[in-house]
């Protein structure tokens, strides 16, 4: 997973598609891929690096994000 930003969106690139979102979003995709992980636990470590990425990035933008909650 590749993830880069400029300064109003970021953009995530997998293997077989990317998609662009506003940096307001950030939080928002990452809760998706946190719910994915725990919704769909045959996938296995499919959505680590996604959910790595974005954590990165809010971090590097010093976005707040909620901790994640285990069922």
């Amino acid at each position: 997973m590749k993830i880069t930003h400029t300064e109003s969106t970021f953009t995530m690139s997998g293997t077989h598609w990317a998609g662009t979102y506003p940096i307001e979003e950030l939080t928002v995709q990452l809760a998706f891929y946190r719910r994915m992980r725990t919704d769909f636990p045959k996938s296995g470590t499919a959505y680590n690096a996604s959910i790595e990425g974005l954590e990165a990035l809010a971090l590097k933008l010093g976005v707040q994000i909620p901790m994640e909650v285990n069922p």
